[in-house]
Parts: structure tokens; C-alpha cells; sequence
């Protein structure tokens, strides 16, 4: 996926388990809290199923979009913090 400047993916929840992998640019994911994590190359997001959440980036983003009934990225990545961001 790729976000412009300025761009939003909208609060929403995920279908199915869901891994966001950053590969170029910087921006801010939340889940169902009001706070926002900045994600940046290497970093990689895990949502679960009907988990909300948001993606916004102010100078662009590009990043890949896992989604699977069957993932379950806890065994090869740590917990980061409390919003399963995971490095």
C-alpha cells in the first residue's frame, strides 16, 4: 500500500488478522486507545481480527499488507508495546 502525503487509512476493524510491514517513509498507527505509535522502516504492525485501528502518515508511507485467517506473527516477533506494535 502506499499513503501520500498526508494520507489516512480510516478507523476501522481489521476482517482477519492483520500485519502491517513499514518499508519506506514514517507515520502513526493506533488501535482502539486514543494514542498513536510512529512506525517507520522495519517496524511491522499486528492487528487481530475486529481489533479498530488507524494508519495516517503526514509525509508519505509505503508499507506491505498481510491479512490471513491464519496469522499468528507471536512466534518469530516480539511484543514492542501495548498496542501489539511488533519489531
Amino acid at each position: 500500500m502506499y499513503l501520500e502525503e498526508n494520507g489516512v487509512i480510516g478507523y476501522h476493524q481489521a476482517v482477519v488478522p492483520q500485519l502491517l510491514l513499514i518499508i519506506e517513509g514514517e507515520g502513526f498507527v493506533r488501535n482502539e486507545q486514543a494514542q498513536y505509535y510512529q512506525v517507520q522502516p522495519g517496524d511491522a504492525v499486528f492487528w487481530e481480527k475486529d481489533e479498530w485501528h488507524e494508519t495516517k502518515t503526514d509525509t508519505g508511507l509505503t508499507g506491505i499488507v498481510i491479512e490471513s485467517e491464519q496469522l499468528n506473527p507471536s512466534a518469530f516477533m516480539p511484543i514492542k508495546n501495548d498496542i501489539r506494535l511488533r519489531l
